[in-house]
């Protein structure tokens, strides 16, 4: 079992941490009573989608004997603006893979089985949020 704490600092900031005492600030832009000091809360969804993929995809790569070098994630989400909660209902992620001779089709397949199997964070995110993915592969300099 997981534990997060999460305590009040004023206004609509918040620390959290967890067991191992890795911690995150958490706050509101200033039109909404914030200092904007912190990650909005949602976010972290995005960060945590960023992080559990791109662990997925690394791993599998290397399990592939892919040689990475470099790897980057963009990951922008669209929030509805009509109704509450103003949930995301789009993710796009680019995944920017650099490495030397590493194969389009090994990078497509890690992004596969992330998103149908491995990725938790995608998981809970259910067949509400609409999930789109590109990849590049970059050959880095020998």
């Amino acid at each position: 079992m997981d534990t997060v704490r999460v305590k009040w600092n004023g206004k609509r900031r918040f620390v959290a941490w967890d067991e191992a005492g890795h911690s995150v600030v958490m706050d509101a832009r200033a039109e909404y009573n914030g200092d904007g000091s912190g990650v909005r809360p949602l976010e972290l969804v995005l960060y945590a989608m960023a992080g559990c993929t791109g662990m997925d995809v690394i791993s599998i790569l290397e399990k592939k004997r892919q040689k990475v070098t470099d790897f980057d994630l963009v990951i922008t989400g669209t929030q509805r603006t009509d109704d509450y909660p103003k949930i995301y209902t789009s993710i796009e992620i680019e995944y920017v893979v650099t490495g030397i001779g590493v194969k389009d089709e090994a990078v497509a397949r890690a992004i596969e089985l992330s998103e149908e199997k491995y990725c938790s964070v995608r998981g809970m995110l259910g067949p509400d949020v609409e999930v789109s993915t590109r990849f590049r592969v970059l050959e880095a300099d020998r």
